[in-house]
């Protein structure tokens, strides 16, 4: 740590080209997540996939991902985080030249979870050198502004990039373009990024590693799947699995002298009131967001074109206020950013809920801006407090356990807010006169939006039913209804993460000691 004596050592171009460096490679790995999203229907021309293949084929990335931070980011901590990252940009290279060239849907699916496995070295390893590499707490607000713009990029480019070049070339281009950029990573990373390990952490232990992925893989799979299809008992099942599991990977990093996770840290009070901050307002984001984007297409009509044309303003606002959020945590400070933050954000959410209920373009279109205004600095700012309030020599592990919260909080929040919103609209149809429809028709327009609009298609292509409008009234209560939920729980949770961090103490100039 730091002398506190002593004013932080100031970056020079080396540091900053360095995050360039690392912004990059973190643009790549978010990009993945949805660089498939377009090129899906050449990839089903080509390779012929099952329904489940292709499932498998959208979602293993991420999964893998999703199981593999933890344990990447301790590895990071142990053998050192330069070291990972390395080793994960070469692994992820070779995977992508996999993918690109695969001949099956079972190679392809292949070669996307060892995308995943490798990608998941990124996040923790890119965000623990960002710590390293700016010890001035105003500089390192910024970094980690960057860093976060990279990983909203690489979801807005991710689509965009795969249309352009799906125009002119074969699917698989989709996956070549990361192979220049991870060599490029490989040439730079030994001369521009500072190595750093704990020489103290011990062995990985395997156990615990198998423990984590049984935990995290089930409840991911289980939470993304009930979102994405509805409730069935087999996801439960999934879900229940992974929390039994859970306790039994808690139990073992209590006996081990060097865990895999650090209980200690959940004991540090910002750290804790930090990263459920991070969690609920993923949460809460990823959900308002799906159901915006239903909104926009089902209620309002849009084509998803234009749909993807009037969400690039809140887009803009999402990437300009990532760029600028440390200006408003180095004027505030971290507690008064995230309170603040808070606050915004559930304003942002009533405006939301009442403009869903009226369905009111530009005032949907103007509540996911304040929602951006919002949250932005929310989520950059408790980031950096993660991993700034944990031991350095547990940076790694502590942006790991960061990054696998968002992971949980997007999957939950597009799984439950879905799922109350689905329960209004069911309740609100029940009176829907759907005289005159058989039986299995009139299911359908009841249990979802979709299926009403599909069905409204084909039974009346000229003029609305007039149940289609009360569908589409019950998804517009569903959704403010969700919004309102939001909003509360945002204040609340201000409330509570004032009182902890009020507890905590925190000294904020001590957060520029962690380089």
């Amino acid at each position: 740590m730091a002398d506190q004596n002593f004013a932080p050592q100031r970056a020079t171009r080396r540091e900053w080209t360095g995050l360039f460096v690392l912004s990059i490679a973190c643009l790549v790995y978010s990009m993945d997540l949805s660089v498939l999203f377009l090129a899906i229907p050449a990839i089903v021309r080509d390779l012929d996939p099952s329904p489940a293949e292709l499932l498998w084929i959208n979602d293993i990335y991420g999964f893998m991902v999703a199981g593999f931070l933890v344990t990447m980011g301790t590895l990071g901590d142990r053998i050192g985080r330069r070291r990972v990252l390395l080793i994960g940009a070469f692994f992820f290279g070779l995977a992508s030249a996999f993918a690109a060239f695969a001949e099956t849907s079972g190679q392809l699916i292949l070669a996307r979870a060892l995308l995943g496995i490798a990608g998941a070295t990124i996040a923790p390893s890119t965000l623990s050198l960002v710590v390293n590499l700016f010890q001035d707490e105003s500089e390192r607000n910024r970094a980690i502004g960057i860093w976060g713009t990279a990983f909203a990029l690489g979801g807005l480019v991710g689509p965009l990039l795969g249309g352009l070049l799906l125009q002119y070339f074969h699917w698989g281009a989709v996956f070549l373009i990361n192979i220049p950029i991870m060599l490029a990573l490989l040439a730079v990373a030994p001369l521009l990024l500072p190595e750093y390990r704990n020489t103290d952490g011990g062995r990985l232990d395997l156990a615990s590693v198998l423990l984590s992925l049984a935990t995290v893989l089930p409840i991911i799979y289980g939470l993304k799947h009930m979102a994405a299809y509805g409730y069935a008992h087999d996801q439960l099942l999934a879900i229940l699995a992974g929390l039994v599991i859970g306790i039994l990977f808690v139990r073992r990093q209590k006996r081990l002298e060097h865990p895999v996770i650090d209980l200690a840290l959940f004991r540090i009070p910002a750290f804790t009131a930090s990263l459920l901050v991070n969690l609920a307002g993923v949460f809460f984001v990823f959900g308002v967001f799906l159901f915006q984007n239903l909104y926009l297409q089902l209620v309002l009509d849009l084509s998803p074109l234009k749909a993807a044309l009037w969400s690039v303003p809140s887009a803009l606002v999402f990437t300009l206020m990532s760029l600028q959020a440390w200006r408003v945590t180095n004027r505030l400070g971290p507690v008064k950013t995230v309170l603040a933050g808070l606050v915004v954000n559930a304003i942002g959410t009533t405006v939301m809920a009442l403009a869903a209920y009226h369905q009111n373009l530009y005032a949907i279109l103007f509540a996911s801006m304040l929602v951006g205004l919002g949250f932005v600095p929310v989520i950059l700012t408790t980031t950096g407090l993660i991993v700034g309030t944990a031991p350095p020599e547990r940076a790694g592990s502590a942006s790991a356990i960061s990054e696998t919260s968002a992971e949980f909080g997007g999957a939950l929040g597009v799984a439950v807010l879905g799922s109350l919103g689905t329960v209004v609209y069911r309740l609100m149809m029940r009176d829907a006169d759907l005289s005159g429809l058989d039986t299995q028709t009139a299911e359908t327009i009841t249990a979802t939006l979709a299926g009403a609009v599909d069905v409204a298609k084909l039974v009346s292509p000229s003029v609305q039913p007039d149940w289609l409008f009360d569908a589409r009234a019950a998804f517009g209560l569903g959704f403010a209804a969700c919004c309102l939920v939001a909003s509360v729980t945002l204040i609340l949770l201000a409330v509570l993460a004032r009182h902890i961090f009020a507890k905590a103490h925190i000294d904020e100039t001590a957060l520029a000691g962690h380089g």
